[in-house]
């Protein structure tokens, strides 16, 4: 389970690092297209707000930089032998459920039970 789980995690990090990235690129992009602009943004008709895209993708670079931190405590609890394991409950995870998401820190049933609650 170690190496394989090693190399998921790794890779999805590298992913999210990756569209984190650029990500922070295009908030970059944005900040300096309304710099050098003098067009009344709030009020054109002809589509989106440059405020309204930036910050749907400050909220998605926001998003990605949570799931990297999710992903270095996957490592972490990976190094100190309790990956697997729902921080919870403390029942195993099924390993289906680690597949799709390797930083998935709770069981389906402590997951659900979270959800229903909130």
């Amino acid at each position: 389970m170690g190496t394989d789980r090693r190399t998921a995690i790794d890779a999805e990090r590298a992913a999210t690092v990756e569209r984190a990235a650029a990500l922070a690129r295009q908030v970059e992009g944005l900040a300096e297209q309304q710099a050098h602009t003098t067009h009344d943004d709030e009020h054109d008709p002809e589509g989106v707000t440059i405020g309204f895209e930036r910050a749907q993708l400050q909220g998605l670079l926001a998003g990605a930089r949570e799931e990297i931190e999710a992903l270095d405590r996957a490592a972490a609890r990976l190094a100190d032998g309790t990956y697997g394991r729902c921080t919870r409950c403390g029942a195993a995870i099924a390993p289906e459920r680690l597949d799709a998401l390797p930083a998935a820190e709770t069981c389906i049933a402590c997951a659900t039970a979270r959800r229903r609650h909130r």
